[in-house]
């Protein structure tokens, strides 16, 4: 587990074949699945506030997902979802901040007011970084993303006091690491771009996220991100 010694064992994914587990009997339940960025932003979550006996994990198989999850638990048929209280609730940035408010473990936010507000702005920037990257790979990546890394880069040098975009770790981080994971792999793999190169603050905010088991045991085998990523682009990339 992250706050500990003993790793957790993920449970099997599973897709329509699999029966429905209780709803609402009193446990707290993350829908997820292991490949799906959106859904390990919670799992790091999660994670990090040491909730693993607290919230537990149900992951999907999104290629065959069961019928009864848009049926019963979700209707949006979506990861990541929390079933809590009662009630089924989405969103992954939302959830985000519902674990920070509804839950006991490290803060996954800070109670300086100029870092609250920057992490708002952040947490804003993130859909125009997903734009520009995911249509750039319709063209030429390196030229077309260098201004959303740069910002990044810019952005990491805001607070002195730790490596992340915060200083200290946060959910800033937790929102924008599933993402930088799968473009720096793609883009190096495809075009041979390191996206870390000459933004050393961008570098190092990589390489000590790495060093958070919360993170870190969340993490997709490289290969298995570049081959989703080249079966979902494949008309790009081999016309």
């Amino acid at each position: 587990m992250a706050t500990g010694c003993v790793k957790e064992v993920l449970p099997p994914a599973l897709d329509s074949t699999s029966e429905q587990p209780p709803l609402f009997d009193g446990t707290t339940r993350a829908y997820i699945c292991y490949t799906c960025p959106f859904a390990q932003r919670v799992w790091i979550a999660r994670n990090y506030k040491g909730l693993q006996d607290k919230i537990k994990l149900v992951p999907l198989n999104l290629e065959n997902r069961p019928a009864w999850y848009k049926e019963k638990v979700y209707p949006e048929n979506k990861v990541p979802s929390l079933e809590h209280n009662n009630k089924v609730i989405g969103e992954s940035l939302d959830l985000l901040k519902y674990l920070e408010s509804n839950f006991e473990g490290p803060s996954l936010l800070p109670n300086d007011s100029a870092k609250q507000q920057f992490a708002e702005e952040l947490l804003s920037y993130l859909d125009t970084v997903m734009r520009i990257v995911y249509t750039s790979f319709k063209g030429d990546p390196v030229k077309e993303t260098g201004g959303v890394f740069d910002h990044l880069e810019t952005a990491l040098h805001k607070f002195d006091d730790g490596p992340f975009f915060l200083g200290q770790f946060s959910l800033v981080d937790i929102a924008y690491i599933p993402f930088i994971e799968r473009f720096h792999v793609f883009l190096d793999d495809v075009w041979k771009f390191d996206i870390t190169a000459g933004r050393p603050k961008l570098a190092a905010w990589i390489e000590e996220l790495n060093k958070i088991d919360a993170y870190t045991e969340t993490k997709c085998d490289p290969e298995v991100l570049v081959k989703q990523y080249r079966k979902r682009f494949v008309v790009v990339l081999h016309p």
